[in-house]
């Protein structure tokens, strides 16, 4: 095989295999959640987490959320019935923008991963994301921006 048509083949394998690791990873699909700011919290309804699909509703791990002062969207993570967590979808590597699946976050660019509570799982970031302090009533979930 000469060196040029090599080179091609793993590119598109390498991107086949990218593509195909991120569908099989999101079995959540991303989902964009309605969310009201209110001085410097985020306030998301609980009802943002159940989707409805022919009928039958089931329940969302995580919903993100897009907010004019933050140039990447956060995740809202649901652990359990009153423990959530927001994290900024930012690399601490590289600066790139995380994928969400597979109960954790990834980076597309250097492969780093973090948990869902922002730590680092697997290098080369060094450092957790940016997490932001979160409280629930019986309704709503609140982000605390600052």
């Amino acid at each position: 095989m000469e060196r040029r048509k090599f080179i091609k083949t793993c590119c598109f394998t390498a991107v086949g295999v990218s593509v195909a690791g991120l569908t099989l990873t999101s079995c959540d699909s991303v989902y964009y959640a309605t969310a009201t700011k209110n001085l410097e919290r985020l306030i998301i309804s609980k009802r943002e987490f159940i989707r409805t699909k022919n009928e039958k509703q089931t329940e969302r791990k995580f919903v993100l959320i897009k907010e004019d002062g933050l140039k990447y969207p956060l995740c809202l993570y649901k652990i359990s019935d009153d423990n959530y967590s927001a994290s900024l979808l930012l690399c601490t590597h590289n600066g790139c923008e995380l994928n969400v699946g597979g109960g954790r976050y990834t980076c597309p660019c250097h492969g780093a991963e973090f948990s869902v509570k922002g730590e680092v799982l697997q290098g080369p970031a060094e450092k957790n994301l940016k997490t932001f302090k979160t409280e629930t009533d019986n309704e709503n979930v609140y982000i605390y921006l600052s």
